[in-house]
Order: C-alpha cells, then structure tokens, then sequence
C-alpha cells in the first residue's frame, strides 16, 4: 500500500455563484492547491467559526465550519474512481476538500481516529460530508447529491486537536484508534439513507458533535434504540 499522505492542501476564495443560499450568494467550494505550508488550527464552535484552514474561505455558518468541521479530507483514491464514473477530470480541490490525501482509507477511518500529519499537526475524524445544494451546483451533475450520496464515499472532517503548519507532500500517521465500529461511512448512511443506524452512532461519544448528538438523541426518544 502507498505510504499514506498528503498530496496538496487547497484553499478556496469566497466567489459568487447563482447555486448556493448562503448570505450574499458566495461560496468557497471550489479550491485549489495552495504553495508552501500552510496553517491549521481550531476556528471556534460551529455557526461562529469557519475554516481551521488560514487562508480557506467558508461562507455558510450555518452548516459549514466550526470546530467538528475545521478541516476537510477527501481520498484521491476516490476521486479517481469518481472520474471513472463521471469520464472527467477531478482535480485535487474539486470537492471543496482541505486536504487530498493518498493511501488512507478515509471512508473505513473511526469517529475519534487521530492523524498526525507532518510535525506537529494533529486532527481527529469528527464526522462525514452530507452533499448539499451547493455541492451538486458547483460540480454540475444532473443527480448529483443522489449519487454522491449512494456511493458512500463522503470524505471526512476532521477537528484540529494540536495546531500547526501542513504542506503537500506531509506524511499521515494513524496513531490512535477507538475501540468501537463507528467508521466514517456507517456515520453517513446512518444520517442520510439507514436512519436505523443512528443508535449506533453514540458509541462514537464526544468525537461526534454536538448537534449530531441532538438528533441521534431525538431519533432514540421516538423510535427507540
């Protein structure tokens, strides 16, 4: 297997579009590779701080940013299999991740999973990518969100557990996993298309966020566990 790392780190500016519903119709999706290294730290609570990426552009409080949701990873991996099903090219960025990585498996990685990549940094896996309105907007494809979303295949985000400076080419290194099954994939179908999967989600603990937390807690309260 590759060694696992990472191949660029992107930014994205804030840039109107006519797909999105984000206050002053802008968003920061499309990313592209940055040069040199660049600094990663824990922006703040959800709705109040954006990126963990300095220099990255997030436009919708309302569901992007925040500390559980600081960085984004996606595997090139994955995006090499979505240009087979697509016949187009996927450029690192394209997906509006933070970080394109090589030889980790993204989908199979733990809620609670930490990686420490290149010197310093350290980042937990907190959650899944849910595909929105702005994502099928920015990538142009007629079903977009449904595919995405069939797939399995969301990426992660990840919050910023030790601050630093990341640059391409960084080495990943797993140096921790929990002891439960709540992989980043089991996460996205149990809060897009198998709902009965939520009860299981809690065995992740304080690695899921807190709003995740509220809404698995309402499922159990009326469908039970």
């Amino acid at each position: 297997m590759a060694p696992k790392h990472v191949i660029s780190v992107n930014l994205g500016r804030a840039t109107a579009v006519d797909y999105t519903s984000a206050a002053g119709g802008v968003t920061g999706i499309g990313k592209r590779p940055a040069p040199g290294p660049v600094r990663v730290f824990a922006p703040g609570p959800k709705g109040v701080g954006a990126s963990g990426v300095e220099g990255d552009a997030v436009c919708d409080l309302r569901h992007h940013g925040g500390d559980h949701q600081a960085v984004y990873a996606y595997a090139r991996e994955d995006l090499d299999w979505w240009e087979g099903e697509l016949a187009r090219e996927l450029p690192a960025g394209i997906f509006g991740e933070n970080l394109t990585t090589s030889g980790i498996d993204v989908t199979g990685a733990l809620l609670g999973e930490r990686w420490r990549i290149g010197a310093d940094v350290v980042l937990e896996v907190a959650s899944a990518r849910i595909p929105c309105g702005t994502f099928q907007g920015a990538l142009g494809e007629q079903g977009w969100a449904k595919r995405y979303t069939q797939a399995v295949r969301p990426g992660a985000y990840l919050r910023v557990v030790q601050e630093g400076e990341v640059s391409a080419g960084d080495a990943v290194e797993v140096v921790s996993r929990p002891d439960h099954d709540v992989t980043v994939g089991l996460w996205f179908r149990a809060f897009t298309t198998e709902r009965a999967l939520l009860p299981r989600t809690l065995a992740a603990g304080e690695a899921m966020e807190p709003r995740a937390h509220d809404k698995v807690r309402a499922y159990v309260e009326k469908y039970g566990k």
